[in-house]
């Protein structure tokens, strides 16, 4: 059976779920392992877990103090991360405790957060032009990757863990060594910013979105463009590949979800489900189905379906293969040369209902975080003040509050009393303890007033220092091309000099020369 014949019997996604619970734009969207929940993050600042299971509820976890720009769960499901606007990365554990690590990871504001896929480390990416590598269990800050010119809006890291990828706003997309920790190749054939990189499940090639409307597909084995797809109407802010690699979900501000067939080379669905701009989307890790959301504040979930057919087909094919490249194979992908793929009339659109769902709004539990989290300036885990006040004795302050706005917790509220209706309520309230990797830093019993102050103060200071180290290593990064522009100048000087003192000793020497064979004539 041809690819032709077999994409005409392949069934249509369809909208199996819709979400709704934020109350502004969802900024980004990630399945669990298990395939049970859904993380989400808005520009309401608010983390939410869904469970994907029918009448099930959702938890709604407050903590960060701006938007939520990017969110993924561990390869584990045991933990979740999250990047904000407000310049700080949090580790969550997805239960009903609501426990968070803070990082104070840069100092602008952080575009994307994402493990590696053992889940020992995140990569990072800020407005302040940096990626930096960070320790999840030790929560220690690794390295710092500083060639981009402009904003960094996603970083990735590969299957294997030994390149990361990043783009930005300075039109490029760099791939890094993570052992060398140097650029070891830079993509800049963009015509606006590199919205969105990632690579695809074997780590043989990576995709990544602009704002120009394209999205590009590059060989890292050749370093060659394999694919051009130009089937957005407006800039592309995201896209997910399908776990076989065959496919691939992109989101865009002309409100649209397309899906493409990177093994025929072709645009083959588009979604309009939703009502405004679509900054997220994402495959469940099986890539049984896939979530969208966008300024509508909706979260749509949609059952593939279209996938069956030729994943099928494609592992007997891969089974006969005697290549040692892992599946799927990168050469399969036609046309291998970089033509553009234009929107065909042969893609079908697809306009869901999207109010009639298998199932009403869920209801949202909003996580009371009276339980001790920690926050991370660099190397160093500093207790945070969600911590329950007359339990620790302690003011309710946040330790590392940059205003005052952020200052204050309310000290007269406990945590939630537990109830025969909230998952492990009865189990969790007793202890106010936090377990394994979390619990780095002891909480006194009757710490002394002037603790939280003097802690809030280093702090501040620690702050300050990694503020005046990065603006030191800036001007000593100027100072020295300024010094190899100098020697470099000196060096052409002196080389000029002498090339004129042995210029001057030549001519000398051939005048001295000319006078000695002159003729000498006596007088008669």
């Amino acid at each position: 059976m041809s690819m032709h014949s077999m994409a005409s019997v392949m069934d249509d996604p369809t909208l199996q779920s819709n979400f709704k619970g934020h109350k502004d734009a969802i900024t980004c969207v990630d399945f669990s392992p298990n395939h049970k929940q859904l993380a989400t993050g808005s520009a309401d600042k608010s983390l939410m877990i869904w469970n994907l299971s029918p009448k099930a509820r959702a938890f709604r976890f407050p903590g960060h103090k701006d938007a939520i720009t990017g969110i993924q769960f561990s390869p584990f499901g045991d933990l979740v991360v999250s990047a904000s606007k407000d310049m700080t990365v949090r580790l969550w554990t997805p239960s009903i405790k609501g426990e968070s690590t803070v990082f104070k990871a840069h100092t602008a504001v952080v575009r994307s957060v994402s493990f590696s896929h053992d889940g020992q480390k995140l990569v990072t990416a800020s407005n302040d032009k940096s990626v930096k590598v960070w320790s999840v269990h030790r929560h220690r800050f690794l390295y710092s990757l500083n060639q981009h010119t402009n904003w960094v809006r996603c970083a990735r890291f590969s299957p294997d863990g030994r390149l990361l990828a990043s783009c930005g706003d300075d039109r490029t997309v760099r791939l890094w060594d993570a052992s060398t920790k140097q650029c070891v190749n830079s993509f800049t054939d963009y015509g606006g910013s590199a919205t969105c990189v990632d690579f695809n499940s074997s780590g043989t090639c990576i995709a990544s979105s602009g704002a120009d409307n394209s999205l590009k597909i590059w060989d890292l084995r050749t370093n060659k463009l394999l694919q051009h797809y130009q089937v957005h109407s407006a800039g592309i802010n995201c896209f997910s590949f399908h776990p076989s690699g065959n496919y691939l979900i992109s989101g865009s501000n002309d409100n649209m979800v397309k899906i493409l067939d990177l093994l025929e080379g072709r645009l083959i669905y588009t979604l309009h489900g939703h009502k405004g701009p679509v900054f997220a989307v994402a495959f469940s890790r099986g890539g049984e189905l896939f979530a969208s959301g966008g300024t509508d504040a909706q979260v749509l979930v949609w059952k593939t379906n279209f996938d069956i057919i030729d994943y099928r087909e494609l592992l007997s094919k891969h089974s006969q293969r005697v290549s040692l490249d892992p599946p799927p194979h990168l050469l399969d992908i036609y046309p291998r040369g970089p033509h553009l793929h234009s929107p065909q009339s042969g893609a079908i659109k697809i306009n869901p209902v999207v109010a009639d769902t298998q199932s009403t709004d869920p209801d949202v539990i909003d996580v009371d975080q009276t339980l001790y989290s920690f926050m991370v300036v660099n190397q160093f885990p500093v207790l945070h003040g969600n911590t329950d006040c007359h339990s620790a004795g302690l003011p309710g302050r946040q330790v590392a509050s940059p205003g005052p706005s952020e200052g204050a917790s309310d000290c007269g509220q406990g945590s939630p009393s537990p109830s025969p209706s909230r998952p492990g309520g009865g189990a969790e309230e007793g202890g106010r303890e936090e377990t394994g990797d979390w619990n780095t830093q002891e909480v006194p019993s009757a710490a002394p007033m002037g603790f939280h102050t003097t802690l809030q103060h280093i702090v501040h200071q620690l702050e300050i220092l990694t503020q005046n180290v990065s603006m030191l290593e800036k001007r000593l990064t100027l100072t020295e091309d300024k010094l190899k522009e100098c020697l470099h100048n000196q060096i052409q000087i002196l080389q000029g000099q002498g090339e004129n003192k042995e210029k001057k000793r030549r001519e000398a020497a051939e005048e001295e020369e000319a006078g000695r064979s002159l003729p000498h004539f006596g007088l008669g």
